[in-house]
């Protein structure tokens, strides 16, 4: 098991720490030819606008439904070729199988480009040890500015939070955006701004601060001269029976940790994801929560507010007592508890047939 352990950062270790004045934030300025609204909202309109339709997949029910989806009306609008689908890998924080099954999807439903983009430098864990050490490295700066002692700091937790979600931002939109500085460079010839529709799986369901997404709406921020961006949200208002239902209508394959029981996929330990699923998580996967246990005690926080991995090991170790180790169930458990066992059996059948196919042309 890789450990965690092994970063050596200055700060941590006594070192002394310069002061540092703190430059005021500037404003970002958004180019002038970006604009505020989107000039349609109708789904067709969208995707004959765009230059570029990417995809973002995380191999997720969620996202696989929206692939297909919108695979279905590019290709009825003959622009098919506009898609491109886009796996941010997230390494071994996030499921087995996971970038390999996102690229199947996307072969299955015809796409032909695929890519698959990764942050750079250290994996999540790692990412928060470099943070702990800066925000101490602060912590400590502003007491010795007050006339405190820096040793008796209290520093801001440095794990990913919902109000502090940095994470996305690191190791998923960054890499996604330097998509798509590649993709406007290979249109530069247009001799004005690239539209690309960016395609979120994102729902309402899902959550109170997903539901107040807009379905449709210019991302300023990923937006400049060279590149207009424009967020689509095509499953938004999607029930997850109506997730279900679209996974067994196209034949693709889901991830298998759906039937072990999770509702979330992506990050196998997310911070926002619910007890149970975490807990489960502990079982299937009880080294990697050993990394983040080991984790919470370097940097004096827990993994979740108010639940620490300890207690979510703790926790997994008493249903495994109780219990036994956690049985593989049946496939197509997940999506039966949806569209039943007769459909379920159907789309089974389905799946197999696509793949055949798949393996047959190749």
């Amino acid at each position: 098991m890789q450990s965690a352990m092994l970063f050596d950062l200055p700060a941590l270790q006594g070192a002394p720490v310069a002061p540092m004045t703190k430059k005021p934030c500037r404003p970002r300025k958004v180019h002038a030819s970006v604009p505020l609204e989107p000039s349609t909202t109708v789904p067709d309109e969208l995707i004959a606008d765009a230059d570029w339709i990417v995809v973002n997949s995380s191999g997720g029910k969620d996202s696989q439904a929206m692939l297909t989806h919108v695979v279905r009306r590019a290709k009825a609008l003959g622009m098919l070729d506009k898609v491109v689908v886009v796996h941010a890998d997230l390494g071994d924080i996030e499921w087995g199988g996971t970038k390999t099954l996102a690229e199947e999807q996307a072969h299955l439903a015809g796409v032909r480009r695929i890519e698959v983009v990764k942050a750079k430098g250290a994996d999540l864990l790692g990412r928060v040890l470099v943070r702990f050490g800066k925000l101490k490295a602060k912590a400590e700066r502003e007491a010795i500015d007050a006339g405190l002692d820096p040793a008796a700091v209290k520093v801001a937790p440095a794990w990913p939070s919902s109000s502090a979600r940095w994470c996305t931002s690191d190791v998923k939109r960054g890499p996604v955006w330097t998509l798509f500085t590649r993709l406007t460079a290979e249109l530069s010839h247009l001799g004005r701004p690239v539209r690309i529709l960016n395609c979120m799986g994102q729902r309402a369901a899902e959550s109170a601060p997903r539901a107040k997404l807009a379905e449709v709406e210019i991302d300023r921020s990923a937006s400049n001269g060279k590149r207009h961006v424009t967020v689509w949200r095509p499953i938004h208002g999607w029930s997850d029976a109506e997730v279900w239902r679209e996974i067994a209508r196209s034949g693709l394959p889901y991830h298998p940790a759906y039937d072990w029981g999770m509702r979330r996929l992506s990050c196998s330990f997310c911070v926002l994801g619910c007890e149970a699923d975490v807990v489960l998580a502990a079982r299937l996967r009880p080294k990697k929560a050993a990394e983040y246990a080991a984790m919470e005690v370097q940097v004096g926080a827990d993994f979740k507010h108010g639940l620490s991995m300890a207690e979510i090991i703790r926790r997994a170790a008493e249903l495994e007592k109780e219990q036994g180790p956690v049985r593989r169930p049946p496939t197509g458990t997940a999506m039966a508890g949806f569209i039943g066992r007769s459909a379920t059996a159907l789309y089974l059948r389905r799946r197999d047939l696509v793949r055949n196919r798949l393996t047959l042309a190749s």
